[in-house]
């Protein structure tokens, strides 16, 4: 197998936390209290997806290591989507949906600003101008999540009429 750099592995890393943040938005659309957030569901999984597109093509102008990234990609989205089935196991509010969002985009984002950091440093234009991108779209979903999950929480703390 090819000897992959940190920024590689990274790559690999962010890969497969896009293909499994597809699975986690069309996961949390499907619970209960999810449809008024169906939209910022939609959008963020179309935008997980673009992330996947984006990252593969960069990933396959590197010769040598594109199977070992995806390899490793592919680890990495199973073991993000099993921390999410674990965490949702038996839930089916849309609030418990949101805070494991919460976490995944959150993580996500840190992922991106490492990716970012480590292309400014080893100077991979190509890898800090899609990290730089990345970065600003996870923004949004940490921000999008976090608007959810408060209104969720004010709905659920209002005694039943």
């Amino acid at each position: 197998m090819a000897e992959l750099t940190p920024l590689d592995e990274k790559l690999a890393e962010v890969l497969g936390l896009a293909q499994a943040a597809q699975v986690a938005t069309g996961t949390v659309s499907k619970m209960e209290d999810a449809e008024d957030f169906a939209d910022d569901l939609a959008r963020m999984g179309e935008q997980a997806a673009e992330t996947e597109r984006r990252t593969d093509a960069l990933i396959d102008g590197l010769e040598g290591k594109k199977t070992a990234i995806r390899e490793m990609a592919r680890e990495t989205k199973g073991e993000a989507t099993d921390m999410m089935r674990t965490y949702l196991a038996d839930e089916e509010e849309a609030l418990d949906g949101f805070e494991f969002l919460s976490m995944a985009e959150a993580g996500e984002l840190c992922h991106w600003e490492i990716v970012q950091t480590m292309a400014e440093e080893t100077g991979e234009a190509e890898v800090g101008a899609l990290a730089e991108w990345a970065v600003g779209v996870q923004r949004e979903h940490v921000a999008a999540v976090r608007e959810a999950s408060l209104k969720l929480a004010v709905a659920e703390a209002a005694p039943a009429a």
